[in-house]
């Protein structure tokens, strides 16, 4: 009986610390990615969404950020423990092997990759190949590039394309309009996020946006909501959007404002308020675009 009690609380804490290395215990990752996919699932659908894909790509999109933060903690796995942010993370603190990480990693991607079979589109599956390629790789970017969360920005808006695939066998214009808004989004709240760990970040060397734009910090963040904004206004003008639309917009630069306030001063707690605050920023862009169809061209 005490074996099985010291077998179950070993499996346990196993499960735990998978967990937090997946990061489901910080959900904020998974609604970043999950909110542009649904505005895309929902424009690219006029409003009336295929339940069963909108399933999958919920549950996709779950996977595939749980398979990104792996990766990410294992290319990152020597410098964490110099970050106090990340220093107690499952594997800069060694409680996860290497090769337990990399097993990890390769059975969350192996799911992802089964959900989108029923689809039965090659062309989905290609664009998986790259979805994937595009979320191993971003951790790379941050020894070379000078903003990597423009490539962030791709990896994480990346289920837009797919979700216009998913619906319209193609992919318009308007489609990569909505990733580049994704872009400019992505860069303005991990730039947030790239303010916390600054000091870090300088010590041991790694790019970043917050240290690429300097003293330009919170103008550039403030420039790339605008600009997020702007591209989705422009696609709701293509889809002839109607005022519930743009309410949501008005929401979501609202929030953007009252960002502001949080990071001119640069302080790492608030910046990092302001980080997790925009969830709310794609909430209600999402809600803009179903009270558009639900309510205003009454789509049901």
């Amino acid at each position: 009986m005490t074996a099985m009690m010291t077998d179950k609380n070993h499996l346990l804490e196993r499960l735990n610390l998978y967990e937090k290395l997946m990061r489901l215990d910080k959900p904020i990752g998974i609604l970043l990615l999950l909110w542009p996919t649904l505005w895309a699932l929902w424009l690219s659908s006029w409003g009336t969404p295929n339940w069963a894909v909108v399933w999958i790509f919920v549950l996709g999109t779950v996977l595939m950020r749980s398979a990104g933060c792996v990766i990410n903690d294992l290319a990152d796995r020597k410098f964490d423990p110099h970050v106090a942010r990340t220093k107690d993370r499952p594997l800069a603190a060694g409680k996860v092997s290497v090769k337990e990480a990399l097993l990890l990693f390769f059975v969350l991607v192996l799911c992802a990759f089964c959900l989108i079979l029923p689809l039965r589109s090659w062309y989905i599956v290609g664009l998986s190949v790259i979805a994937l390629f595009l979320a191993a790789s971003y951790p790379l970017t941050k020894r070379f590039f000078a903003v990597p969360q423009a490539y962030l920005g791709v990896a994480f808006g990346f289920g837009i394309p797919m979700a216009y695939a998913a619906h319209l066998d193609m992919i318009p214009q308007t489609a990569w309009v909505l990733l580049l808004a994704n872009v400019f989004w992505a860069v303005a709240y991990d730039t947030e996020y790239a303010m916390v760990d600054r000091a870090d970040d300088l010590k041991i060397g790694i790019k970043t946006s917050a240290i690429t734009f300097g003293r330009f910090d919170v103008a550039a963040v403030m420039l790339c909501y605008a600009m997020t904004l702007a591209l989705i206004a422009w696609v709701g003008y293509q889809m002839h959007a109607q005022w519930a639309f743009y309410s949501g917009l008005a929401v979501a630069a609202a929030i953007a404002i009252y960002h502001y306030t949080l990071i001119r001063g640069r302080e790492p707690a608030p910046c990092f308020k302001a980080f997790l605050h925009n969830n709310w920023v794609g909430a209600s862009i999402f809600a803009g675009i179903v009270m558009d169809f639900f309510f205003v061209r009454g789509v049901r």
